[in-house]
């Protein structure tokens, strides 16, 4: 399953509230197959233009990244969903590139390396 990280701009709420939406859209990733690997709380901000969504017009929100791994075909069953919710101002779902082991080198670490020692 690739990985993904989904970024969510959050109206401006009170804790309780911010963590209901939250777990919500926890809930929505593991029905739909996904292993969460963490969220991070990237904190509230002033958002750099009004966003008018749902009746309302929102001028700060909580900025939150979910990195996890699905299968290809829930995301834009899950953006979906997450466009109708009305807590959620701004869903956006990234793919990750696959990071490299730590054997695995591009060839500039393994060179410095074998310079170093046949000196």
């Amino acid at each position: 399953m690739p990985r993904y990280e989904l970024c969510l701009v959050l109206k401006a709420m009170q804790r309780p509230e911010t963590a209901a939406v939250l777990r919500r859209t926890v809930e929505t990733l593991f029905e739909r197959g996904a292993v969460v690997r963490g969220l991070e709380n990237l904190g509230e901000r002033r958002l750099p233009y009004k966003i008018s969504k749902h009746d309302s017009r929102h001028t700060h929100g909580g900025y939150f990244s979910i990195d996890f791994h699905a299968s290809p075909n829930i995301v834009s069953e899950l953006l979906n969903h997450l466009e109708r919710d009305i807590d959620v101002l701004r869903p956006t779902v990234l793919k990750k590139d696959i990071e490299l082991s730590r054997g695995q080198c591009c060839g500039t670490q393994a060179e410095k390396a074998k310079s170093a020692t046949s000196r």
